[in-house]
């Protein structure tokens, strides 16, 4: 399946591209630090959702056009909103579930691996996007930064599930109480990427990943995916029920069979993805 990105489509502030397998999305407003208004935010909910249940679809990658992968919400329009809004009971709660929060569950609900790549800043939630991929790839210039403090605003787009999760609540509050710069080398230390590399590298980089993922067996990376997502709010007895449930579903793929079948014949097995 191959999709060409008209030229007419090019100055969109989200861009699209799906070839063999491999849907690119691409944040596309650098002049403004790739900065998120809530149309950019809904339209990269919409291509996440069709990535999950597009079958021809086997790994979705996000990155950015400039020198920052994402300075975060546009503030601009937030501080516009400030000013014109009437502020009805459980309205602005209604308005970050749906907006942010929904963004951040599009990515991990994704049933396809997703490939974060960050250059620049990944602050607010362009920081919790990366947070919520599942491989990260970032260059040594890259950062991540819980804005929010700085502006006065509470931590948002699934911020408080994701940090602590991912690198322990001691600095997690320490990031979000400073709102201070966390560079791509302190980001691989503490887990919250997968690799780090030199500009020139990058694209070899993830496109070792991408490969890779787009010939594997797309399904069992989907239920591995939900399962890991879910272990830390589980207990033994659920999540051991849960993998065992996951276990049999797989079994009955195309997929393991060919598995199987490749490993007892010493050939190197051809993945459908399902």
């Amino acid at each position: 399946m191959t999709e060409t990105i008209a030229e007419s489509d090019l100055g969109a502030p989200v861009l699209c591209h799906v070839h063999e397998g491999v849907m690119t999305i691409t944040l596309n407003r650098p002049d403004a630090a790739n900065a998120i208004r809530p149309d950019d935010r809904n339209e990269l909910i919409r291509l996440f959702a069709d990535a999950d249940i597009n079958p021809e679809i086997r790994v979705v990658v996000l990155r950015a056009n400039g020198r920052h992968f994402c300075g975060g919400a546009d503030v601009v329009k937030l501080a516009d909103g400030h000013v014109k809004n009437v502020k009805r009971v459980t309205a602005p709660m209604r308005t970050i579930m749906t907006g942010a929060q929904r963004l951040v569950a599009s990515v991990l609900d994704c049933g396809k691996p997703v490939v974060t790549v960050v250059q620049g800043a990944a602050a607010g939630i362009g920081a919790h996007l990366a947070y919520a991929s599942d491989l990260v790839i970032a260059t040594d210039k890259a950062y991540f930064s819980e804005s929010f403090v700085k502006r006065g605003l509470v931590v948002d787009g699934g911020g408080a599930y994701l940090l602590p999760r991912r690198i322990g609540m001691q600095k997690a509050k320490e990031m979000a109480f400073f709102g201070e710069k966390l560079s791509a080398g302190e980001a691989l230390t503490l887990g919250l990427v997968n690799r780090v590399v030199e500009v020139d590298e990058l694209d070899k980089t993830v496109d070792d990943f991408v490969s890779r993922l787009a010939t594997a067996p797309t399904s069992s990376i989907a239920l591995t995916k939900r399962l890991f997502n879910d272990s830390p709010d589980a207990d033994r007895s659920s999540a051991f029920v849960a993998e065992a449930m996951a276990q049999e579903i797989q079994s009955y793929s195309q997929d393991a069979k060919e598995g199987v079948a490749a490993f007892v014949s010493k050939r190197t097995p051809s993945y459908v993805g399902w």
